[in-house]
């Protein structure tokens, strides 16, 4: 399983957002250029992150995009699912009845405990604690 690139620049977005500190705001063309986001895209993202609630924007000489709740209130899960839908390792994880052997696949139960253990993860992985560690490299 791999995030998209969509995802992947969403979540820098939000995270540059996060380090700006309570009410921080910035330009897109900004974010755009520190993250290595195409204007472009980063535009369609920052939509969906507002319409999601994610982010508010705003126009004008003091316009600009900023978190629209506290960074702790937001989960990496949150971010990642507003872009890339539901977290899915497998078919059969969220649709038992599309395999035939579901009810006895071993694999079948730990495709079940590896996705609800980084489902668990990224909801557990605030933009905050994210922010706290942006100095540390990956």
């Amino acid at each position: 399983m791999q995030i998209t690139r969509q995802a992947d620049y969403a979540i820098r977005a939000v995270m540059h957002l996060a380090a700006l500190g309570q009410g921080g705001r910035a330009p897109t063309s900004q974010i755009a250029v520190e993250q290595k986001i195409p204007s472009s895209f980063l535009a369609k993202i920052v939509s969906r992150l507002s319409i999601s609630g994610i982010v508010q924007t705003s126009r004008g000489a003091r316009g600009g995009v900023s978190l629209a709740r506290r960074p702790e209130k937001i989960s990496l899960l949150e971010v990642i699912e507003v872009i890339d839908g539901p977290i899915s390792l497998n078919e059969c994880v969220s649709s038992p009845d599309c395999c035939p052997f579901s009810d006895s696949c071993p694999v079948h139960k730990i495709f079940c405990e590896a996705q609800s253990e980084l489902v668990r993860k990224l909801k557990s992985t605030t933009f905050t604690s994210l922010a706290n560690q942006s100095d540390r490299e990956c």
